[in-house]
């Protein structure tokens, strides 16, 4: 299989705040989408940061498209869209000024590209940026990041903030542009909703570290959410579960095979589990 995107043994501190990146591992197959999510502060931007080189890791290895991510690269970055969470232009700029400045940037700017997507987001190119909404200045950062034509499109919270009718427009964006075998998106986002739209893979983050990486029809079709009381816990073997956390009225544990846990034990509710309830649970639950 090739590989977009090569994480292995990513690490960072940040002696300051105690923070540590430590040792993330996945990877974007060519042509997927892959959901990368985790709560604030789990070590999101930071990989992204890495992965750019924009941050200096401490240690591990990254290949792009193949290659192992160095400063001097400047084919490669070619290469890979980048949209930020935040200003991604500078306010006094018209988005017609900021086409320009890309124009000198990206080898394979493309003027028509970008002026499809000004027109089909509703974007005035002669307004400047700073009157922008929120949803807006996405939207304009969404189009100029896919209008040089890149194979690897990295999205930092690029969803959040837009209303669902905003969100769902740009999703189809998404998913137009990995039509092309060859492109593929690292999509980082607290939005789990979205991603149970649109990705193929996710990894979840926790405090520095990778605690799932896996399918996304993996997660939803094997992973289960037993509902339990305390009398029905205690008789669980410790490898039918993975984490659980009591509720007012229930015992919530994680299964990761449902199928399997539904023959073992035979009359037990186990309730299919979305990428939020995974989430909850590996981050609040407790594990074994």
């Amino acid at each position: 299989m090739d590989y977009a995107l090569e994480v292995k043994n990513l690490s960072k501190t940040y002696k300051r705040s105690g923070f540590t990146l430590d040792n993330v591992s996945f990877r974007v197959p060519k042509g997927t989408i892959m959901g990368f999510v985790g709560e604030n502060g789990a070590g999101k931007s930071t990989t992204i940061g890495c992965i750019l080189n924009t941050i200096f890791r401490d240690k591990g290895e990254i290949y792009v498209l193949g290659k192992e991510m160095r400063d001097q690269d400047t084919n490669l970055r070619q290469r890979i869209g980048v949209v930020y969470d935040g200003d991604n232009f500078p306010g006094y700029y018209t988005a017609e000024q900021a086409g320009k400045v890309m124009r000198g940037i990206y080898r394979k700017w493309d003027d028509e590209y970008f002026e499809k997507y000004l027109d089909r987001f509703g974007l005035d190119k002669k307004q400047k940026i700073k009157t922008y909404s929120r949803g807006m200045t996405m939207k304009l950062a969404i189009g100029a990041a896919l209008s040089h034509k890149p194979e690897l499109l990295i999205l930092d919270e690029a969803t959040s903030g837009l209303d669902p009718v905003m969100r769902e427009e740009m999703l189809e964006v998404f998913l137009e542009f990995i039509e092309d075998e060859n492109h593929s998106i690292l999509l980082s986002s607290h939005i789990t909703s979205d991603l149970e739209k649109i990705a193929d893979y996710i990894t979840f983050l926790h405090e520095g570290k990778v605690i799932l990486t896996a399918e996304k029809d993996e997660i939803r079709y094997n992973y289960g959410i037993m509902r339990c009381r305390d009398r029905e816990f205690e008789a669980l073997e410790e490898e039918d579960w993975i984490a659980w956390r009591k509720g007012d009225y229930q015992i919530d544990v994680l299964v990761p095979d449902r199928e399997k846990a539904a023959r073992k034990y035979k009359g037990a509710v186990i309730d299919h589990a979305s990428v939020d309830e995974v989430m909850l649970l590996m981050v609040k639950g407790e594990k074994r």
